[in-house]
């Protein structure tokens, strides 16, 4: 299974993101902020994904996406978000996929099995 990086600044919403990957067998470590998830990669690359909400305080998504991008290309990122008109501009982010928040996590965990796939 993978080891997943999942940063949401909602409490509500990365507890229940880590409960269904940790049912599934995936290992997850959470943060609730950019700064926090910097410091966890500055100690610890060995994620498989990365996931962040697009909007949070300090440092949005997008602009970790980039950040993490720069320092480690190679890491495999999906962005999401609540707001669904955030997919048209897509193509122009650094990240390998976006789901939209849903109380149905079978986008989130069917994103997550195709790109661990790649």
């Amino acid at each position: 299974m993978a080891r997943i990086l999942i940063v949401d600044d909602e409490d509500n919403i990365r507890l229940l993101l880590k409960e269904e990957l940790e049912d599934t067998g995936h290992e997850v470590i959470e943060a609730n902020c950019a700064k926090k998830v910097l410091e966890i990669l500055s100690k610890d690359q060995n994620f498989d994904i990365i996931s962040l909400d697009i909007e949070m305080p300090e440092m949005n998504g997008l602009e970790l996406a980039a950040e993490i991008r720069k320092k480690y290309p190679n890491k495999k990122i999906i962005l999401m978000t609540a707001y669904s008109h955030y997919k048209s501009d897509m193509a122009s982010w650094a990240a390998d996929a976006y789901v939209v928040k849903s109380l149905d996590l079978t986008e989130f965990k069917d994103t997550i099995n195709r790109l661990l796939q790649i």
